[in-house]
């Protein structure tokens, strides 16, 4: 299911959330990724641009800045 990791291993420096997790991007099997990142739906939901959305199944997470950047090589050998 889990492919391979996008960018760094974040564990790697300790837990970085408050339940000891840290952000991760991972490549899945099937091509899709997944995403692991602080649940933020309730707070920027009602804050959505006008043509975006998050459907009854989303969530919205958000990961640090820094985590995309370190992952920019990863991610442009996706194609």
């Amino acid at each position: 299911m889990f492919k391979r990791r996008l960018g760094p291993d974040a564990h790697l420096e300790g837990p970085t959330t408050a339940a000891n997790g840290c952000p991760d991007i991972w490549e899945l099997d099937s091509g899709d990724i997944a995403v692991i990142g602080i649940r933020k739906t309730s707070l920027l939901k009602a804050n959505l641009p006008v043509n975006a959305g998050c459907g009854i199944d989303e969530e919205i997470v958000v990961i640090p800045r820094s985590l995309i950047i370190a992952a920019k090589g990863d991610i442009g050998k996706l194609v």
